[in-house]
């Protein structure tokens, strides 16, 4: 088997040889998916991440059991540390849905072949991952340095769209593969002198007196995206699964957006279950767009946007060789958005944009 998986409490990591090993765990059964059929039980997955953080509140606050027994199901919610864990579980069909990016929902299920649909587009990362230099100021001073960074991760990504802003690319620097386990250990050290990274460790880090963010995530927002992601046959077979499911969410989100007793205690007790403090969990809020409503997140679907920043990932990926087994091009795995259009392959759609149950949630229809 190709690849190790490396541990994290975070959505970040894209470890080498991913997609091997996932091939060579669950080809049996990616090869002759069975059809889906209709059902009652339904189980989804999380990963630790500030975004992420209200479906573990949703579990214990009896929300989500609130929604489920209104269409006659049941939803339980499963925590599962390793990010990359996660995904690997839904590709194998332990989980009808699961939490995660973009670009990791077109590399590791849709490239793999399991046709996958973003029920919940939760929000976008605007701030929260970015490059830090030390002792300069200028994003083009990363020139002829070794970038440390978790390689084929969303840091990876926004270095390239960066460097893209500066006429710069990967060829006129060396990146250097680091944990983010080790990431502020190792600027502490004279020999790294740039780092890209996410919060809470980009925060950290920069709070170094010799250290210069000079570039986030809000430099291509919209881009990192967090989503619920859910079996494309599972939710087609039971859309009471996708109703429970959003609109549970944006009860949720609701009570979140708002500064009373019950906003205030819901995000308490998320920055608690993530390691931090109601301040802390506040200040990863700022810098990550939320859309705490259905309509909010509708429109940023339906935007024209939304397919440029599919073919940036897609070309990423196929770039390092992490679109699937033996994809010929970027264009391997098909892409569909709410208008109709497609991206790639329209033989081969495996991830889906659809609007219809948020579209349901902003139209009072659950």
């Amino acid at each position: 088997m190709i690849g190790t998986f490396f541990r994290l409490k975070t959505r970040r990591l894209k470890a080498l040889g991913i997609l091997a090993l996932a091939a060579a765990l669950f080809l049996p059964a990616l090869s002759t998916p069975p059809r889906a059929q209709e059902k009652t039980e339904f189980s989804v997955c999380w990963s630790i991440y500030v975004g992420w953080m209200p479906w573990g509140y949703l579990q214990d606050s009896g929300i989500m059991k609130k929604w489920a027994d209104k269409y006659g199901i049941s939803v339980e919610i499963v925590q599962i540390n390793d990010y990359v864990e996660s995904i690997n579980q839904y590709t194998a069909g332990a989980y009808d849905g699961c939490s995660m990016t973009n670009m990791d929902a077109l590399s590791i299920p849709a490239g793999g072949g399991v046709d996958t649909t973003a029920l919940i587009v939760g929000d976008f990362s605007n701030g929260n991952d970015g490059i830090i230099l030390k002792d300069k100021t200028a994003l083009a001073d990363i020139k002829g340095q070794n970038v440390n960074l978790v390689e084929l991760s969303v840091s990876h990504y926004l270095l390239a769209r960066a460097l893209d802003t500066v006429g710069l690319s990967e060829r006129d620097l060396t990146v250097v593969n680091t944990s983010d386990a080790d990431m502020i250990a190792a600027y502490a050290t004279d020999e790294v002198t740039s780092v890209v990274t996410w919060n809470p460790l980009l925060s950290e880090i920069e709070a170094n007196e010799n250290a210069t963010k000079v570039f986030d995530s809000a430099g291509i927002p919209g881009e990192i995206i967090d989503i619920m992601m859910v079996n494309t046959d599972t939710l087609a077979a039971n859309p009471n699964f996708g109703k429970a499911l959003v609109g549970a969410w944006y009860e949720l989100m609701a009570i979140m957006a708002s500064d009373g007793d019950d906003g205030i205690a819901a995000r308490t007790a998320m920055a608690e279950a993530s390691g931090t403090d109601l301040a802390g969990y506040d200040a990863q809020l700022a810098t990550t767009k939320m859309f705490y409503t259905p309509a909010e997140a509708v429109a940023f679907t339906q935007s024209a946007d939304l397919p440029k920043t599919m073919q940036f990932v897609a070309e990423f990926l196929f770039d390092k060789g992490i679109l699937g087994e033996g994809a010929p091009s970027a264009e391997f795995v098909g892409v569909a958005f709410p208008d109709g259009s497609i991206f790639g392959d329209e033989n081969n759609v495996k991830l889906r944009f659809d609007t219809t149950y948020m579209q349901m949630a902003a139209d009072g229809a659950l």
